[in-house]
């Protein structure tokens, strides 16, 4: 079979594994830093089965780790918190 790839790249990437407590709920993430996200970084919600690239921008959207992350707005929060200090 006969494949047309858009690319193939293999890179070095940094990845940080963590753990807390929120009000609500434990948060088990892996956070992966690499130049493909323009700045951003990988978010994987390893309870969940979520991920989503996520920059400070996409922080201050409403709604949005609501949506990405399948939180309430209470259960949001807390992980906004944490990635507001990480992104900073």
């Amino acid at each position: 079979m006969e494949r047309f790839f858009l690319y193939d790249d293999i890179e070095d990437t940094k990845t940080r594994f963590v753990s807390f407590t929120g009000k609500k709920l434990r948060y088990d993430l892996a956070i992966i830093q690499s130049t493909r996200f323009y700045g951003k970084v990988l978010v994987l919600d390893m309870q969940f089965g979520r991920f989503a690239i996520i920059g400070p921008d996409d922080l201050e959207e409403p709604g949005y780790l609501e949506y990405v992350f399948n939180k309430t707005e209470e259960e949001a929060e807390d992980l906004r918190e944490y990635l507001m200090e990480l992104l900073s």
